[in-house]
């Protein structure tokens, strides 16, 4: 059994197509290790179906911390290695908009609020070879 569990934030705005099956698609910065030691992952997402579909979209903006379940892959692009995730649940954990933190996506409501500032998502990009 594969799953991933992760929380970070969306390093972009979602995008979304439907060819036939929705598709939700988003970066995450899942950070890890303190101090000099710290680094990001970047772990590209993919949300199907009825999930993508859903209004949890309107949430998915930059900057929002999501916790994310899903299946564990990876990529070859380019020479490069990419890790994926097929989503099976998320969560809006708090962070940019998230009226009501700690809720499920699926109960998120959207409300009208005051603007937040916008935070500091100046990740370090680089990660160390194994």
């Amino acid at each position: 059994m594969n799953i991933f569990n992760f929380t970070g934030n969306l390093g972009k705005d979602c995008r979304t197509a439907n060819n036939g099956t929705a598709v939700c698609n988003f970066t995450v910065a899942v950070k890890s290790g303190y101090g000099d030691k710290a680094v990001t992952m970047w772990v590209d997402c993919a949300l199907w179906g009825k999930q993508a579909e859903s209004r949890i979209t309107e949430y998915l903006v930059k900057g929002q911390q999501v916790a994310i379940s899903g299946e564990l892959g990876q990529r070859e692009h380019e020479g490069k290695t990419y890790l994926t995730c097929r989503v099976n649940v998320i969560d809006l954990v708090g962070g940019k908009s998230a009226p009501n933190s700690g809720q499920s996506a699926h109960q998120q409501r959207p409300q009208q609020q005051a603007p937040m500032q916008e935070p500091d998502f100046s990740f370090d990009d680089n990660v160390p070879p194994f």
